[in-house]
């Protein structure tokens, strides 16, 4: 079956051009231009990626992004803005979205950032077909056929991005991963200029996994480097 997007856009040019471009290359989009109307929709049918215009009439779509994130924490989200501070890449980051392009953009470079997200989302598929076993780091147990992710045996909702910065740290405790080694192997695309998407995901992912997140038990920073899963000494006696 033909892969589905939901595009929620209102400018008629630039969602008519990333329709186009989407569809040669085999994707089915169905494009809104009303935020309300784009997220109920996203929330009733399922779709393998969902992009997202900024702003929005009738919702934004930092809401639309949180709203959903919420009702479906796997659901890959790619945001479009033509904004260019860095507070509303950040806190679109923040509230869930798993990538961003910032207008105007090259299709070129658009299509690559699709393609990376839904190679993401093959492989978690393929990964959890293959996988069956678990890994346990204290009262943290991970879950890779099923993508399932519990602390303390109570159930965190985790984004796809989420899971998968978790299972590659956890599968190599003690191994230092710069911010440019996880952008390859967990969004799939290479930029310096997005290291700070590296940065808002492991927050979020702290947030959730780590009783203290100023005092991380679990994910470690290695300064002037980027991040480790700390080894099994450390998080035994509490890190």
């Amino acid at each position: 079956m033909p892969e589905r997007i939901l595009l929620v856009e209102d400018d008629d040019e630039i969602a008519g051009l990333v329709q186009l471009h989407l569809a040669d290359q085999g994707y089915v989009v169905e494009r809104l231009a009303n935020g309300a109307r784009g997220l109920e929709t996203a929330l009733r049918e399922d779709y393998e990626l969902v992009i997202l215009d900024l702003m929005l009439p009738g919702l934004d779509g930092l809401e639309i992004c949180k709203r959903l994130r919420a009702e479906k924490p796997q659901q890959p989200i790619l945001m479009l803005t033509a904004k260019s501070e860095e507070f509303d890449k950040v806190l679109g980051l923040e509230l869930g979205a798993d990538d961003y392009v910032t207008k105007p953009f090259g299709i070129r470079e658009f299509i690559a950032r699709v393609r990376a997200l839904m190679r993401r989302v093959h492989a978690g598929d393929e990964e959890g077909a293959q996988k069956t076993e678990s890994i346990v780091c204290a009262e943290l147990e991970i879950d890779l056929d099923k993508r399932k992710v519990t602390l303390a045996g109570e159930r965190l909702d985790l984004t796809s991005k989420e899971f998968d910065l978790l299972a590659l740290f956890a599968s190599k405790p003690g191994r230092v991963y710069s911010r440019e080694q996880l952008l390859e192997r967990v969004w799939g695309y290479q930029s310096d200029g997005y290291r700070h998407t590296v940065n808002s995901h492991i927050n979020r992912l702290r947030a959730k996994i780590e009783k203290d997140p100023a005092q991380p038990r679990f994910i470690k920073t290695v300064w002037g480097v980027g991040y480790r899963f700390a080894e099994a000494e450390e998080w035994e006696d509490g890190g």
